[in-house]
């Protein structure tokens, strides 16, 4: 385990414990989220070394890594994934028509398989190496490892994603910082994060399943994405919801509070974290937050 002295969006060494969650993926482990006294940022807290991280990916139930179908909700995510992976290629063509598209943490690599039969110019990087078999040998794409990250041309893509990444990387800031070299002065970075101030964070607390221990290293509310990319020079442009992520996450929360699926009480929180959200404006379960120079 490793621990961090300071806060990585503010730096401050002053923290506080604020919540310990169970990893009821793989480990079976708690583990303890502590809040920044300076800034309010939520990050874990010790958390495994780097290169330990890999051992609490391997879960069939990890269904970015394995695409089960397992089981009701990995199904139901199977199914909503087919809608949602036209969407984003709706969103990103509303800037740029096709061009060079980087995913960083493609998983299985069906987002750059669609972009790919769009004629997109494709790149993935996938630190898991099953994950990256299962790309290369499904779909014929060009994934790279993550080391190799570090060689890539600078401003050399139109668009970088990272859909549900940035919350599992060790070296935040070293990120980011790659994110701003690789991407052309007109590009646009993609990010899309758990939001750990929408409601159904609040509704199910400990058990909610998208602080996900160990693998969340951080807990992003709207602020901290703002202030952690300004910090890089980067800004934040518009900000949009993910509307499905508050059931697959209710369902997934009901489990691991009750021991079994509530379908019913998971559907009424996922809507009511969607009304609330609707109210507030930016307290959506998921949120896709676009980014530029």
């Amino acid at each position: 385990m490793e621990t961090l002295s300071n806060c990585p969006i503010c730096n401050s060494p002053e923290k506080s414990p604020f919540l310990s969650c169970k990893d009821n993926t793989v480990s079976r482990e708690t583990f303890t989220i502590v809040q920044c006294n300076s800034c309010d940022f939520k990050y874990t807290n010790p958390r495994p070394n780097e290169n330990k991280l890999g051992d609490y990916y391997k879960s069939e139930d990890y269904v970015s890594h394995s695409n089960t179908k397992k089981g009701f909700v990995n199904s139901a995510y199977q199914l909503v994934r087919k809608y949602t992976l036209i969407k984003k290629l709706q969103l990103i063509s509303h800037y740029h028509k096709t061009g060079k598209i980087l995913d960083i943490g493609c998983g299985t690599g069906e987002f750059l398989k669609l972009f790919k039969d769009a004629k997109w110019q494709t790149t993935g990087i996938e630190p898991d190496p099953d994950a990256l078999k299962m790309a290369v040998k499904n779909y014929g794409l060009d994934i790279k490892q993550e080391v190799e990250i570090k060689n890539l041309e600078t401003a050399s893509f139109d668009v970088i994603t990272m859909w549900h990444v940035l919350e599992h990387v060790p070296k935040l800031n070293e990120r980011i910082e790659d994110l701003k070299r690789l991407i052309k002065p007109n590009g646009i970075i993609v990010i899309a994060v758990p939001n750990c101030t929408s409601l159904d964070a609040k509704i199910y607390k400990q058990h909610w399943a998208a602080y996900d221990l160990p693998r969340h290293l951080y807990h992003f509310s709207p602020k901290d994405i703002d202030t952690v990319f300004k910090n890089h020079d980067l800004k934040v442009f518009i900000i949009l919801p993910m509307i499905f992520d508050s059931f697959y996450v209710s369902m997934l929360s009901e489990k691991y509070k009750k021991g079994k699926l509530n379908i019913i009480r998971a559907l009424w929180n996922g809507f009511r974290s969607n009304i609330s959200a609707i109210k507030t404006g930016d307290t959506y379960s998921s949120q896709i937050y676009l980014i530029r120079k």
